[in-house]
């Protein structure tokens, strides 16, 4: 019996024995009981948003925790058992009492008495109180973002950041590792509110790998970025927020995976908080082999050679190894510094073999192979430093920080070419780019009466790359290496951004809106020069200045039902490596050239959408509208090279045309009974774009990009809850395919599947997941020239294994959060607010 079908006998058999199970423990299911009560002071009235924190004695999996609403009443589901009840409020003392609970009723009332110094507390200002109970819900609705907590996603247990990605909701990750939203591949990317050398340069796919899931803590999916970020990413920003424990006293979890394809990871997080001091260090490494396959079949209606089949497969090892440290002290109960740094490694071995097969005019065949050895290592280094400080109670804060950050990349490739058995060439490419990047920020926010606020800030980039690339060849076991003139070049690529903020937000009863302006200045100096004789260096220095008008509108029926509508005009900067001239080689068939005389694109962008969230379900559909203009297309053409004999596929990026997308974004959650959850994601879109590309030296026929077509992206999550410590995940992708008149790429799906037990009394958590069961998840696509048409199959990874387990330790007791305003014109639950600039 062939491997592939013992696998699929394997893989539908487990989902059989998963829904047979399930079903069966449905019957053992814990049962809840509902329950009520109320907290009131002595005097008998209500507490409003009072903390109640339910502490089981017997098993603490059983704890759990509810705050009061405006009239001081609670309603809780919950298993019978004795707990300790604790009552926190603002202004109150802590009160804590023991009851029994063994049926669903009344509970009656919590009596706490006042501090000595309380006063009448403003309905403007509430107490952030941290909760140590699970979230119900994994995504949540905000003004100007939404936010996707990972705790709750089984199927990326113990992967990385990649793994996560392609769970959230209107992101999608392609089989290379491209990021998209809302099918827009250009998402900028921000580690804790700010660009970051963690994710390596222009912000490649092994980079996403490098940085663990355990140590992220929620992700901002931010679809129309206001002016408070920077302008750059037209489809958006994904804002990364790593972990940082809020606990008292000291606090760890260690993290450790085992997987096939082979992967090993163990990470560790710890922190301690005490008095005035604040300290974190997480750290560890893991070590992860993959597998990538392409397949190509191109047919010719011109030159010598009717058709090439070619089939690549690279197999990689992977090290990566991180280690993240940082102090916060509270120099007055106003004012406070903190510092941190980061140093993580990534580090890659790879052995590819490509195979060709040359069908000629003459009816004769011709072989090819190409054997690619590559080692490649990164090294990144972040070190940041922030003061904060509180001018009064009423939220007038200053902010300032400053982020300095380097990271190295060293890729050496050894390539050697067999015609028909017998040598051909050797090429040897050795690439290094060093990327040095200073990042400043001032922000700064000031109250207006009850209901408006005003925030202004500065920001300051300076980022550069230095490019130093090699590559030398022999074309006989003879000759020794000589330089190829052509791709052995030194470049730099230095940008500078100084940009200002102002915004005004406010609140006219139900009514709430947000006016901004952004204006960026930029400087981008572009150096390059290679070997080539009698070829003089290139200097370009590119210089724009911009403004970016934001507008956020929003209309509150109720608590947690809302409409709203927003407005913002976006920049897509080319990448460094699109402008350097010949960036890339590493396969003398396929030559991606860089484009120095690109320029960036615009977008508009619109959205209206409607939030409602109840206590079972969250809903939020949002129509979406973008146009964009001297959008950026990768125009492929092929050229008959004397050289080598071969035609040669080659990719250049230009400014072409315009894109036009509109469609429907509907997320929801639904807690459809006590041990079945829902999280769906469908993205439907109509698309059109326009443009045509013509250079009479690469082409005989001009390529027409203008096209129109409707898309979809579908993604479905199941959980079930089997007991308290028992869940199982089922996760479902479905990608539409997508035409214009030079390319068709078709759909796409894949099925996961995850498991979690808890176990050491609430202390350890034992995971296994698979990813890509049914082993679907590739790319294909064809691609239409003037003389050829080439059909193309990628997948990136086939289907994995991993089983982790999570221990966490010392766990201290929550804490409050400082007293402060309530956000104005937003559903913000008391989390921190992150300041981007």
């Amino acid at each position: 019996m062939k491997q592939t079908e013992i696998i699929n006998i394997f893989t539908k058999k487990t989902l059989g024995l998963t829904f047979v199970l399930t079903a069966a423990a449905f019957a053992f299911a814990q049962e809840k009981v509902s329950i009520s009560g109320t907290v009131v002071s002595k005097n008998n009235q209500p507490v409003p948003y009072a903390s109640v924190s339910f502490n089981n004695k017997e098993n603490k999996l059983f704890s759990d925790a509810t705050l009061t609403d405006e009239k001081g009443q609670y309603t809780l589901d919950i298993a019978p058992g004795n707990y300790d009840i604790t009552t926190e409020a603002i202004d109150y003392k802590k009160g804590v009492v023991n009851k029994q609970i063994s049926i669903a009723g009344n509970i009656g009332a919590l009596s706490i008495e006042p501090e000595a110094s309380s006063t009448n507390l403003k309905t403007g200002d509430i107490q952030g109180v941290t909760i140590t109970v699970q979230a119900t819900k994994p995504y949540k609705v905000e003004l100007d973002k939404k936010t996707y907590d990972p705790s709750q996603d089984i199927v990326s247990k113990g992967g990385n950041l990649q793994d996560v990605l392609s769970n959230v909701p209107s992101v999608s990750v392609d089989t290379d590792g491209t990021v998209s939203m809302r099918g827009s591949s250009n998402v900028k990317f921000l580690i804790n509110g700010k660009p970051s050398a963690l994710l390596g340069i222009d912000d490649g796919a092994n980079a996403l790998q490098s940085i663990p899931a355990d140590q992220i803590e929620k992700i901002e999916v931010i679809t129309n970025p206001s002016s408070k970020f920077e302008a750059s990413g037209t489809a958006g920003i994904l804002n990364i927020i790593l972990k940082k424990n809020k606990k008292t006293g000291f606090n760890g979890s260690v993290i450790g995976t085992l997987g096939y394809l082979p992967q090993t990871n163990l990470n560790t997080n710890l922190s301690w908080r005490k008095g005035k001091f604040t300290w974190f260090l997480n750290g560890g490494g893991g070590y992860r082999e993959s597998k990538n396959t392409n397949r190509n079949n191109a047919r010719y209606s011109s030159g010598s050679i009717n058709q090439t089949d070619n089939e690549s497969i690279t197999n990689s090892q992977n090290k990566n190894y991180n280690a993240s440290g940082g102090l916060t002290f509270d120099i007055t109960d106003k004012t406070s510094v903190n510092a941190s740094a980061t140093v993580r490694t990534f580090d890659n071995e790879s052995d590819g073999n490509i195979m060709y097969y040359d069908y000629l005019a003459n009816n004769s065949t011709n072989f090819r192979q190409r054997l690619n050895n590559g080692i490649s290592n990164n090294l990144a280094f972040q070190g940041d430093f922030g003061l904060d400080h509180k001018f009064d109670d009423k939220g007038q804060n200053l902010s300032l920080s400053l982020s300095l950050q380097r990271n190295r990349s060293n890729n050496d490739t050894d390539i050697n070419d067999t015609e028909n058995y017998a040598f051909k060439l050797r090429d040897l490419v050795n690439q290094k780019t060093i990327n040095k990047s200073v990042i400043g920020k001032a922000d700064y926010e000031l109250p207006v009466g009850e209901n408006s606020k005003i925030e202004a800030g500065y920001r300051l980039d300076i980022n550069t790359n230095d490019y130093d690339n090699d590559v030398q060849e022999s074309k006989s076991l003879s000759s020794p290496l000589s330089y190829l003139n052509k791709y052995t070049y030194d470049a730099t690529y230095k940008e500078t951004f100084n940009a200002f903020y102002l915004q005004f937000k406010s609140k006219i009863d139900k009514f709430s809106y947000q006016l901004g302006l952004r204006d960026e200045l930029s400087n981008v100096d572009i150096y390059y020069k290679n070997l080539e004789p009698n070829r003089p260096a290139i200097n370009t220095t590119k210089n724009y200045n911009n403004l970016f008008p934001t507008i956020y509108l929003s209309y509150e029926f109720a608590k947690d039902n809302q409409l709203l509508l927003n407005y913002t005009k976006r920049i897509d900067r080319p990448r460094s490596f699109f402008m350097i001239p010949n960036p890339s080689y590493s396969d003398n068939q396929n030559i991606f050239d860089g484009n120095i005389d690109l320029n960036p694109s615009y977008v508009d962008s619109y959205e209206f959408g409607y939030s409602i969230s109840k206590k079972n379900f969250t809903i939020n559909p949002t129509l979406y509208y973008r146009h964009a203009t001297d959008d950026v297309k990768m125009v492929v053409y092929t050229q008959f090279d004397t050289d080598t004999q071969l035609n040669v596929f080659h990719t250049l990026p230009v400014n072409l045309g315009t894109d036009d997308r509109y469609g429907l974004d509907f997320n929801f959650n639904w807690d459809a009974t006590k041990w079945l959850k829902f999280m769906g994601n469908v993205d439907l879109f109509k698309y059109k774009t326009t443009g045509t590309y013509f250079d009479a030296a690469k082409m005989s026929e001009p390529l027409y990009f203008d096209g129109s077509g409707f898309s979809s992206r579908i993604r479905l999550t199941s959980t079930f809850k089997i007991d308290k410590t028992l869940n199982f995940q089922i996760q479902g992708f479905y990608r539409g395919g997508q035409k214009t008149q030079s390319i068709d790429r078709k759909d796409m799906y894949a099925i996961n599947f995850g498991a979690s037990k808890t176990v050491l009394n609430g202390n350890g958590t034992i995971g296994f997941n698979i990813q890509d069961i049914f082993n679907t998840r590739a790319m294909q696509s064809t691609a239409y020239g003037p003389n050829y048409v080439r059909d193309s199959y990628m997948q990136w990874q086939p289907r994995q294994f991993a089983l982790s387990f999570t221990y966490r330790f010392k766990q201290g007791e929550k804490i409050e959060q400082p007293k402060k305003k309530k956000e104005i014109n937003s559903n913000a639950t008391g989390d921190d607010q992150q300041s981007p600039m």
